[in-house]
């Protein structure tokens, strides 16, 4: 089954999916033996790799990913900045063009760049619709790709780039408050974009409790994606297992 599909049935089997960020930038690769095990055993569906990673180069970022699925049998899906962060280690990608914004290096030119990438490497894309929203702070992604954000009571703006994801042909349309954000996407956006799409909706960004996580579900969220709220934690199985119960649906 290809991880597409895994995901489609996931939403199906599940209600709603938990995505687990592992950012290379925030958790050391001598980390992973430890913590990867007890985010499939706490219940996570998939695995990303990326993030906010900026500096982490692609041989480290090949020997990251190596050892990551030398500890999971989760499909581990890339979450890239940018083409250099294209791994034939991964099982997928996130084939992110950044909607919202205006800058054509994140609309279309990187994507441009690593699609041969992808293609030799044998990598499956899931193309996807990336809408920043303002999280209540300059986060990463806001400063390295100089985009605005869409106001958070703009709910019609991101209903209408959310649409069009969707006319694109993209898989996924997702809502981003950005990593280290102070506060997360708003449920009234979310539940006004599910409505108004067909696609599945990707939430992340400022889930920093189980609480959140499920207010995200409830307001439409198929999958959110959750990985501050991790940092620094070793033991994290049954923190994890608290986000699972949180979010699974079914």
């Amino acid at each position: 089954m290809d991880v597409y599909s895994y995901l489609l049935q996931t939403i199906e089997k599940k209600g709603a999916g938990f995505l687990f960020l592992l950012d290379p930038d925030k958790t050391d690769i001598k980390q992973l033996k430890a913590i990867v095990p007890q985010i499939e055993k706490g219940g996570a569906d998939a695995i990303l790799v990326g993030g906010s990673t900026y500096t982490y180069d692609n041989d480290n970022l090949d020997r990251y990913l190596k050892e990551v699925k030398l500890n999971t049998t989760l499909p581990v899906i890339l979450f890239p900045a940018n083409h250099l962060q294209v791994s034939k280690n991964a099982d997928a990608v996130l084939f992110l063009s950044l909607l919202s914004g205006r800058n054509p290096l994140y609309l279309v030119e990187e994507q441009v760049r690593g699609a041969p990438l992808i293609k030799k490497y044998g990598i499956e894309p899931i193309p996807c619709g990336y809408i920043l929203v303002d999280g209540g702070c300059l986060t990463s992604v806001a400063y390295i790709s100089n985009t605005l954000p869409i106001p958070r009571d703009r709910i019609n703006i991101a209903k209408f780039h959310a649409l069009t994801a969707q006319y694109f042909g993209m898989k996924f349309a997702y809502l981003e408050a950005g990593s280290g954000a102070e506060v997360p996407v708003p449920d009234e956006m979310i539940s006004s974009v599910k409505s108004y799409i067909d696609i599945p909706i990707i939430v992340g960004g400022g889930l920093k409790s189980p609480s959140l996580a499920k207010e995200k579900i409830e307001a439409g969220a198929d999958f959110v994606v959750i990985g501050n709220a991790f940092e620094g934690e070793m033991k994290i199985e049954a923190m994890v297992a608290e986000f699972t119960r949180n979010i699974h649906l079914r």
